[in-house]
């Protein structure tokens, strides 16, 4: 694999473009896994996947390194993710319909933004400040459930989970962009690392998951899709493009994809709120997005 690919516009908009399609399908996909299992043991088959993928393209691109200072990063990165993230995040979901969890937890760039004022001491302008606003009156349409007159019927400690999965995840990027190891590298050892942990707090916790087709299926899901095969193909397609900040714009067009998704494999039935209530988190997104801040 060369370090800097010639620039391809068409084969990173397909990338980019099969990137958005797979992640759209994760939502539902955790929504349908956790029918089955218990957060930790989805965590548990999703890691194991992972860290094998991750752990065989780190070799055929000789991308490991094995000094005591990457390993040691390594490790406090894999706590946070997989371990810590996406334990959040699997709860929130275990406990709320998923047409509320992925929009809740889509407004991790917005808690990117806030936690760059202290981490970064980057100010926060008037246009991300609006964008900030806009984006959280969009949560609260969304956790209205169609109910505008009296207090929304949701999962208190699910909704805190949600949120609070959008700290863990933009803390992990903030801490990301600080360093400078190779992003699969990085991926390759932290998962690696993480999954000892992910195993031990799995059999403590709710037990080894029973393996069955509908287990490994959903651990393949998550473990390639989510965490694996997508990620790597949204690094190609910013590799192989000059206009990141373009290709980027068409992350917006994944939790629209996702809804669709839900409904169809997860036989929910998407609110109106739902709908208006992720419309409007995007549009302040978007707000922020101009604002040119990172």
């Amino acid at each position: 694999m060369t370090e800097n690919p010639q620039p391809d516009e068409t084969r990173a908009l397909t990338a980019a473009l099969a990137a958005v399609a797979l992640w759209s399908t994760v939502a539902a996909g955790f929504k349908l896994g956790l029918a089955w299992l218990e957060p930790l043991q989805l965590l548990f088959l999703g890691c194991a996947v992972s860290a094998l993928f991750f752990a065989s393209a780190a070799t055929v691109t000789r991308s490991w390194r094995f000094d005591r200072a990457t390993l040691a990063v390594s490790l406090a990165f894999g706590l946070m993710n997989p371990l810590l993230y996406y334990l959040v995040l699997f709860s929130a979901y275990d406990r709320l319909p998923a047409q509320i969890a992925q929009p809740l937890n889509y407004t991790w760039a917005i808690t990117l933004s806030l936690l760059a004022v202290p981490m970064l001491r980057q100010p926060l302008s008037r246009r991300m400040g609006a964008g900030i606003v806009v984006s959280y009156a969009g949560v609260l349409v969304l956790l209205s459930q169609g109910r505008l007159d009296q207090l929304p019927d949701v999962d208190g400690l699910g909704v805190t989970l949600a949120l609070g999965s959008t700290v863990v995840w933009a803390g992990y990027w903030l801490l990301v962009a600080r360093n400078s190891m190779p992003p699969l590298t990085l991926m390759a050892t932290s998962f690696c690392l993480a999954l000892p942990m992910v195993a031990l707090a799995c059999h403590l916790g709710p037990g080894w998951p029973r393996l069955n087709w509908q287990s490994v299926g959903y651990g393949l899901w998550v473990g390639l899709v989510e965490m694996g095969v997508t990620f790597l193909l949204w690094q190609h397609a910013l590799r192989l493009t000059r206009h990141a900040a373009r290709i980027g714009q068409l992350i917006f067009l994944s939790p629209f994809l996702s809804l669709i998704f839900i409904a169809t494999l997860t036989g929910e039935r998407i609110l109106g709120t739902s709908i208006a209530g992720l419309a409007i988190i995007i549009a302040g997104l978007i707000i922020a997005r101009r604002a040119d801040y990172r």
